[in-house]
């Protein structure tokens, strides 16, 4: 059977020809309908205003959920003046409440509301401004931009060539001396270059041009403005040169400058293009794993192909090696290895059997698997975490608001300054003006500046993502490199949620590993924390039990068959339940968390000591955190004496107990207050005020739900170092921000004087505007490679 065709907006949706029987309906009228559809909002967004993750939407509950947020990728953008402009253009369609456009990402968030606006209405004014909306996670942007990098390299490679040429061209009149050329050799290599750079000009320049047009026509600025006046400016005064040396404009030709200028700018605009899908692309790579369409059964027992969005509740899909999974579901045919980097940031595969749970968005790597889907879309696990994902995609922080503010003033004075050096060397040599006017155009590129720090955000936030660290706000980074107090939560973060037998006593003359055996199989038909540990401290085989059953809060019951033949009451829990004593086993309960009984007809039988489970990285980590010079502290809910025991095994001097919430909160802003950057780490289920209260707080645990949880950072695979390695990393991408600014500040504090002075040709300030560029973006990747581990493949 062959497979249905996917159904997501972009694949076959975009790129099939029209069905409509009017020829005149288009491809994009075609894909805006598409947009209006209700059950197409879930594929790029979410409604706002829901209490929780949506199972499925239909048309008219999406209508009645409120407003909506959505992500879409932007094409034709190229700096922080066009993200200006599209943030204009959508927040002045009606319905349309909010809009945030990275320039870095070249994605937009949208918040609009149903019933005032469909999408295709903002996405019309996108368009409106020269540029093109895609959804987000759209199969189709893929095909763009590898067709993009392709348009990219052959202008790169047309602009080379000619190049090559005109400098062959060029090189005999910086060679030759009086005498040695005559006019009319001259000429016809001013004529031979002429016809050189017109490709160059018609061809390479091209969406320069026609950003710059499109600037004009709606009276605004973006950073191709000056380059693209630049480029007219040097053809012109060249021409006018080849066509009339005697002219006014003189009669110096700079082909071999602009045809420089173009290649290098080019050069520059391709590697920023192939490196920013290593760094912001990265995030994407995460968020793109879900798979088009997957293997459902049908009631004949037969497998089709489908759309994964036409999956409901309690489907079987067969899943392949190779495919992610299309849904949250557990596992009733067959066993495989899956890996779940994803939620874990581990690349190590994890086994699935019958019976398991299996997450959309892991891959199956072994075996064909049967999988009963019990959550889909955004109810899924992988709805949740690419929601924090794009949202922290999206974020601006500090930083790179200040300097998208500065974008558009900064560039207005760009072109008043190449005005005023044209004006004074207009005086002195006229020929000379306009060049002058040209560098100084090219060499105030502000792309430096806009990058510096959404460049080396996004990247860092790339490289914890893999790592198994979902970073939720993007200015948390920036806070973190100054936190130097490092708060815990203990239940739940330092410790398991379980919990684990450190030692057992047992009746004078009874069997110990028959006791132990005792109390498993008791705690065997219980699900309780202590139970489950009991479970694992001894096996329970060849005890027979009869007649069990558990009293909630109390312990459990049963009876037992001694090697006596005489039947047994045996019971199971606190000394009360056993009808004990409080000073049970020959002393009062020792310093551990609790303490549990095992009692027969005669009285006492065993007493168990469990405490909670430390984690087996927890020493590791508090040791990074204290390399980095951070103070920890620990502050929790359970007795003093349970949180001092796990403070002293940890080296963690700091340690209050018995605190509740608002007590934790209190104690926080004690730190705050005597001059600490704080940190807070919990595991999200208690800690809500004291996590939105710390500078910086991390939400700890699978078992939080991320949609609603108040962090600037979730740690997916529960490994506590990755707490200092995020400080770390925060620290080093402030430092890289640092960098890129001073670099972004410098270059244009040298390079400004001198175009304005005529010292700077028009070839070399192209060359210094594509290298300040792509040295900011090459800076903030290595923080992709912060991990060796993650490096993209």
């Amino acid at each position: 059977m062959n497979p249905a065709p996917s159904l997501s907006i972009g694949h076959a949706d975009l790129l099939a020809p029209s069905a409509a029987s009017d020829p005149a309906v288009s491809k994009a009228a075609e894909r805006l309908s598409l947009l209006d559809d209700p059950q197409e909002w879930t594929f790029f967004g979410h409604p706002v205003s829901a209490d929780g993750p949506l199972d499925a939407v239909s048309a008219d509950s999406a209508l009645r959920a409120g407003p909506w947020e959505s992500q879409v990728v932007l094409e034709g953008m190229h700096c922080a003046a066009c993200a200006l402009t599209i943030e204009q253009a959508l927040l002045e369609v009606p319905g349309v409440t909010d809009a945030q456009v990275n320039a870095a990402t070249r994605r937009a968030r949208v918040v609009w509301h149903p019933d005032h606006v469909l999408p295709s209405a903002w996405v019309r004014a996108v368009e409106a401004a020269g540029y093109q909306a895609l959804p987000a996670r759209d199969a189709f942007h893929a095909e763009l931009r590898q067709r993009e990098q392709r348009r990219a390299l052959w202008r790169m490679g047309v602009a080379g060539f000619c190049m090559m040429q005109v400098m062959m061209y060029a090189w005999p009149a910086y060679v030759s001396t009086p005498g040695d050329m005559t006019e009319d050799m001259a000429q016809l290599l001013r004529w031979a270059s002429w016809v050189l750079t017109l490709p160059v000009m018609i061809f390479a320049c091209s969406p320069f041009f026609a950003s710059a047009w499109r600037d004009v026509r709606q009276r605004r600025i973006s950073m191709d403005l000056p380059v693209a006046l630049g480029m007219a400016v040097t053809f012109v005064v060249s021409s006018g040169a080849t066509f009339d040396p005697a002219g006014i404009l003189g009669h110096e030709v700079y082909y071999d400058s602009l045809t420089m200028f173009v290649f290098f700018l080019l050069t520059g605009r391709w590697f920023e293009l192939r490196l920013r899908d290593r760094t912001a692309g990265a995030l994407e790579a995460l968020m793109n794993r879900m798979p088009d369409s997957v293997e459902r059964r049908q009631a004949d027992g037969s497998f089709e192909r489908v759309a994964v969005r036409r999956l409901v509740l309690g489907d079987v899909v067969r899943v392949l090696p190779g495919e992610g999974f299309p849904a949250d579901g557990e596992v009733i045919e067959g066993q495989t290895q899956v890996d779940e980097a994803l939620l874990t940031g581990e690349s190590s595969p994890v086994w699935h059997g019958l019976g398991s749970v299996v997450t959309a968005g892991s891959h199956n790597l072994t075996a064909p698997v049967l999988v009963l889907v019990q959550r889909l879309g955004a109810s899924t696990r992988f709805a949740e975490i690419v929601a924090l994902m794009e949202r922290a995609s999206m974020d601006k922080p500090r930083l790179a608001v200040l300097a998208d503010r500065w974008a558009r003033p900064f560039l207005l004075s760009v072109l008043v300054a190449a005005g005023l050096a044209a004006a004074y060397w207009w005086s002195v040599d006229p020929g000379r003006a306009l060049m002058v006017a040209v560098a100084v155009l090219i060499v105030t590129c502000p792309c430096a500046l806009s990058l510096a720090t959404p460049a080396a955000m996004l990247a860092a936030a790339g490289a914890l993502a893999r790592r198994g660290v979902l970073v939720r706000n993007l200015q948390g980074l920036e806070a973190l490199a100054a936190v130097d107090q490092v708060v815990f939560d203990k239940t739940g973060t330092l410790t398991q949620d379980g919990m684990a037998v450190t030692g057992w006593r047992v009746r004078e003359g009874f069997d110990v590993d028959r006791a132990r055996s005792l109390a498993s199989a008791l705690a065997s038909h219980s699900l309780h924390p202590v139970s489950r540990a009991l479970q694992r401290q001894a096996t329970a085989s060849g005890v027979g039990l009869r007649a069990v059953h558990e009293v909630p809060g109390q312990g459990l019951e049963g009876d037992w068959q001694g090697p006596d033949a005489q039947v047994h009451r045996l019971r199971l829990g606190s000394a009360r339940w056993c009808h004990l004593p409080e000073d049970v086993a020959g002393g009062a309960q020792s310093q551990a968390s609790a303490q549990v009984h095992l009692a027969d007809d005669e009285g006492w039988l065993a007493s168990f000591d469990l405490q909670e489970d430390v984690r087996a990285d927890a020493l590791a980590a508090i040791q990074g955190l204290k390399d980095l010079g951070v103070s920890v502290a620990l502050l929790s809910g359970d007795r003093q004496a349970a949180a001092q025991r796990v403070g002293t095994a940890l080296g963690i001097e700091q340690v209050s107990g018995g605190c509740t919430p608002a007590d934790k909160l209190d104690r926080l802003r004690m730190a705050q207050q005597s001059g600490h950057q704080v940190a807070m780490v919990g595991d999200g289920l208690n800690d809500g005020p004291v996590l939105a209260g710390a500078h910086v707080s991390f939400a700890f645990g699978q078992a939080v739900p991320l949609a609603r949880s108040r962090s600037d950072f979730v740690v997916m695979g529960g490994q506590l170092t990755r707490i200092p390695e995020t400080i770390a990393l925060a620290r080093r991408t402030l430092s890289v921000v640092r960098q890129n600014l001073c670099w972004a500040a410098a270059y244009n504090a040298v390079c400004v004087p001198l175009a304005v002075m005529g010292l700077l040709p028009a070839w070399l300030a192209g060359l210094g505007m594509a290298m300040s560029s792509l040295w900011v973006v090459l800076n903030a990747a290595r923080l992709s490679l912060a991990f060796p581990s993650l490096r993209s493949t």
